[in-house]
């Protein structure tokens, strides 16, 4: 989505089709019900306004709090920031390293790179909103914490990395170069945040199908 220069408020975006996501689902399962209304919250208030746009009182509005409540949970906004893109990425690759994800596509090579695509897919796409902020807003970390979200990306990278590679070992796939070619399946789906909604004609499922499809063809042996 678009942002625009006039700012959303909290009653803008409580409604907003293209603002509702899975993200209530991120949340430690420890956690009350107060700071998740606030990160539930500021996911929306970030992915709409910027993260540097967006307000401590923006966040609190949209749970119906005073932004003196938000210091009760999180000492700065900096820490609501970390915690979601924190989150975010963690569950995004244990969604795709869950083996639940697997059995219904096989256990070959070409089966096991088309199941954790499109499980990576699904997974943005369901969070769109939430995975949107994970992407674009990471430049308002602290160095410390933007260190700590680039092991877990580098984990990931490799995860899907080592999949690829996998195939082209067993010869189920092309001598492609494998660095490259996971880089753009990533990308694919990672894209997906800034124009997906869940009210569109694609279904999560129906998106990770044909981007799975996709990842196959750009390893395909020719012939």
């Amino acid at each position: 989505m678009a942002r625009r220069q006039a700012r959303y408020t909290a009653q803008d975006l409580a409604d907003d089709p293209r603002l509702q996501d899975h993200s209530p689902d991120l949340w430690r399962a420890d956690l009350a019900a107060v700071p998740r209304g606030l990160l539930t919250s500021a996911v929306r208030c970030f992915a709409a306004n910027g993260f540097h746009a967006t307000t401590t009182r923006d966040i609190a509005e949209g749970v119906g709090l005073s932004p003196a409540a938000l210091y009760v949970h999180f000492p700065s906004k900096e820490l609501v920031l970390f915690e979601i893109i924190r989150a975010g990425h963690e569950r995004v690759l244990e969604y795709v390293r869950d083996p639940a994800v697997l059995p219904a596509h096989g256990d070959g090579s070409a089966d096991r790179l088309r199941a954790v695509i499109a499980g990576y897919t699904v997974w943005h796409a369901r969070h769109h909103v939430a995975a949107r902020v994970c992407q674009l807003e990471l430049a308002g970390l602290t160095a410390e914490h933007y260190d700590e979200i680039l092991e877990v990306r580098h984990r990931t990278n490799a995860f899907f990395r080592d999949t690829v590679a996998r195939g082209v070992a067993d010869g189920s796939f092309a001598q492609v170069d494998v660095k490259r070619v996971t880089r753009a399946m990533l990308s694919l789906s990672i894209d997906l945040v800034r124009w997906y909604r869940l009210d569109g004609s694609d279904s999560p499922e129906q998106l990770g199908e044909f981007y799975a499809a996709l990842a196959i063809r750009m390893v395909a042996p020719p012939g």
